[in-house]
């Protein structure tokens, strides 16, 4: 199963949560983390990281934070995972050290990974951050919000 990373997904929590603030404020690692009940590091080194690379603005000070610098519209999905995690490969064998791989020697869906890899970046890169975090409502919401609440 395809999953994003949670530190992807803290970063995109922290997008949102930015893009949807009233006014042109700075919003904290420690304000986002505390409104969402997200843990504070990994949430924290996703911001530093997007700070790093211009798409967001880190405002020293007493009451410093991080505000949006670039058009998420731009920003793609891919680019925000790699930026996070590194690449995308979906196997071992696609790493630089294919010795991860116990099977690298006779296997036969080398090809065949290398090609679905392509397509998830591919896929992934046509997807906007901005269209991500849009205030869409999706009918599947409160079904996963109510199996939550029976936990």
């Amino acid at each position: 199963m395809f999953k994003l990373n949670k530190k992807v997904k803290y970063a995109l929590i922290a997008l949102k949560h930015m893009h949807d603030k009233k006014g042109d404020g700075v919003t904290s690692a420690k304000e986002i983390c505390d409104h969402y009940q997200i843990p504070f590091d990994p949430t924290a080194r996703a911001l530093q990281l997007l700070a790093q690379e211009g798409i967001v603005q880190a405002c020293q000070g007493a009451h410093g934070g991080y505000k949006i610098k670039k058009d998420l519209n731009i920003l793609s999905l891919k680019d925000l995972n790699s930026l996070i995690m590194g690449p995308v490969k979906i196997a071992n064998c696609l790493d630089d050290d294919v010795t991860q791989c116990e099977c690298v020697e006779h296997c036969i869906v080398i090809s065949p990974l290398l090609n679905l890899n392509e397509k998830i970046n591919d896929f992934m890169s046509k997807i906007s951050i901005g269209s991500i975090i849009k205030n869409q409502y999706h009918p599947k919401e409160k079904e996963i919000r109510k199996k939550a609440c029976y936990k």
